[in-house]
């Protein structure tokens, strides 16, 4: 029976991030991870005007810095210089700028496949091992740690299980951690554009009565869309071909870029607040959307994630005991927990806010982003929860 020291299950942006953040003192330590993965990574990166893209905020710029792995990502992270904020048919908007708040930039826009890319090349085999494609089936807990069975049915032991299976997680559901589940009733619209105008590094958050409208910037002056709407609604969206659907678009967001001249291709997804009621167990602990999804409507969801993972492998690093420590997860939970309630708490209020129609608020909100504009100490409040450095001391 192979056993292992960890076992990361999802091999995704966050499960390679726990890898590469452990595997240099896992090397040290004799420690063997393993990284188990249903899809392959495929192909070496190509281009695609579709890829699928994150925000990334600056202090997820400093955690892959610290990780050496920055350099390789700038390559194709275009930067965000500005976040325009406004409510459509209000008065009151707000700029943040990232030469206000001292940083080259507030967040940066990257597209999946490459941070994949950039991760998967940058993990040592030698500590690392992929099994991929694979699944796990079952997990077993064990005195000391968990018995994975595989779809190939192999069983592997490992001192420490980590779920970064993402947000359907059916192993999660398997060993009866249960979540808290609070729709929104709102389903996100995602698609790249090209705008007529130069972007230059500006993203919008626009927010309109049906929900709120994201455009971030992408290379090759694309920009990527994260439409929230009524379930029904993005429906009806996803049907109408690409003339109707710009034009809407257009009429919601108006001209700041200019004609939206083309749009790629259309995905919808259901929007959800989830957060697993326990995120650790003996041997056991969750990250990524196992453990929280939230509303992309900040931005935070995949930031906050990599807060989480870089936490994790500071404490099971600094542990003398093995991984899998009941003491050591849980000072990863006492630690990692007032960033989480501040992260989640922020990006729910300030979806609820901007997605309730009653006039008095509606006026509450025009003034808040006109206030926000006009009082410096609140703006870099704000900016520094976009930026993901809201928890952190002030440089």
């Amino acid at each position: 029976m192979t056993r292992v020291e960890v076992a990361i299950v999802g091999g995704g942006l966050v499960g390679a991030s726990l890898a590469l953040a452990l595997q240099e003192g896992a090397k040290a330590r004799g420690w063997r991870i393993v990284l188990i993965e249903p899809h392959a990574p495929g192909e070496p990166y190509q281009p695609s005007y579709d890829a699928r893209s994150s925000a990334l905020s600056f202090g997820t710029r400093q955690i892959y810095e610290r990780l050496g792995l920055w350099s390789a990502i700038a390559r194709r992270a275009e930067p965000i210089l500005q976040i325009h904020v406004s409510e459509r048919g209000r008065f009151g908007a707000t700029r943040l700028r990232a030469a206000e708040e001292g940083v080259p930039a507030l967040g940066y826009v990257v597209e999946n496949a490459w941070l994949g890319e950039c991760l998967w090349q940058a993990l040592d085999p030698a500590v690392v091992t992929w099994r991929c494609p694979a699944e796990v089936l079952r997990m077993t807990p064990l005195g000391d740690g968990y018995r994975l069975q595989l779809d190939d049915d192999s069983h592997l032991d490992c001192a420490l299980a980590v779920l970064a299976d993402g947000g359907r997680s059916e192993l999660r559901e398997q060993l009866g951690i249960h979540v808290n589940h609070q729709p929104y009733g709102q389903t996100a619209l995602i698609a790249n554009l090209t705008p007529s105008e130069p972007h230059r590094g500006q993203a919008f958050e626009r927010f309109t009565q049906d929900g709120p409208l994201a455009l971030l910037p992408l290379a090759e002056n694309r920009c990527a869309l994260v439409w929230t709407r009524p379930t029904g609604d993005a429906g009806r969206l996803l049907a109408l071909d690409d003339r109707q659907f710009l034009a809407e678009l257009q009429q919601q967001f108006g001209y700041r870029l200019g004609a939206f001249r083309h749009a790629g291709t259309r995905h919808l997804y259901a929007l959800a607040l989830v957060e697993a009621e326990e995120q650790v167990r003996p041997h056991l602990a969750l990250l990524g959307n196992a453990a929280h999804s939230l509303h992309p409507i900040a931005g935070q969801g995949y930031n906050l994630s990599l807060r989480d993972t870089l936490c994790l492998a500071e404490e099971l690093l600094a542990s003398p005991a093995e991984p899998g420590d009941f003491a050591t997860l849980m000072r990863y939970q006492a630690r990692q927990r007032l960033d989480q309630q501040l992260t989640v708490g922020f990006s729910d209020r300030v979806t609820r806010l901007f997605t309730t129609a009653t006039p008095l608020l509606a006026d509450g909100r025009s003034l808040g982003l006109l206030g926000l504009d006009l009082l410096p100490p609140a703006k870099h409040w704000f900016a520094r929860q976009a930026m993901g450095l809201g928890t952190r001391a002030q440089p």
